[in-house]
């Protein structure tokens, strides 16, 4: 079992995934800071200043926050938002970078295997 449990861990996929979430954790609390202290008082501005987070509904002796939910549905689409924009940007530098890969090889199919077949050629004929 402790065998089989190291294959485990020493998997790529694993560790990978392991670097993720610690990642993923960082990236948290920065996303989280970027919505506490940036977007949410700029909402607030320009909402002139409304915080939803305080609003309920008293119904007899229990307090229902809806407020509470409707800020966190608000940050919530904040950090969606600003995800989204991350990922575009990161796909953007990766299609960049796939580009420039393609124009490095822009052989065409035919001519690889014409230079596969004068290649094989060459050594039958340096063979004899």
């Amino acid at each position: 079992m402790i065998k089989e449990f190291k294959k485990f861990i020493a998997r790529g996929n694993v560790l990978d995934l392991a670097v993720g979430v610690i990642v993923g954790g960082a990236f948290s609390s920065i996303v989280t800071s970027l919505v506490n202290n940036i977007f949410t008082p700029i909402i607030g501005l320009i909402l002139g200043g409304v915080d939803f987070s305080n609003l309920s509904i008293t119904f007899r002796d229990t307090q229902i926050m809806y407020g509470a939910f409707i800020q966190s549905v608000i940050d919530f689409l904040i950090v969606a938002f600003c995800l989204f924009i991350v990922v575009k940007v990161v796909n953007r530098v990766t299609a960049k970078k796939e580009k420039k890969e393609e124009k490095k090889d822009t052989k065409s199919a035919e001519l690889k295997t014409l230079e596969e077949i004068r290649d094989i050629l060459k050594n039958d004929l340096s063979s004899k």
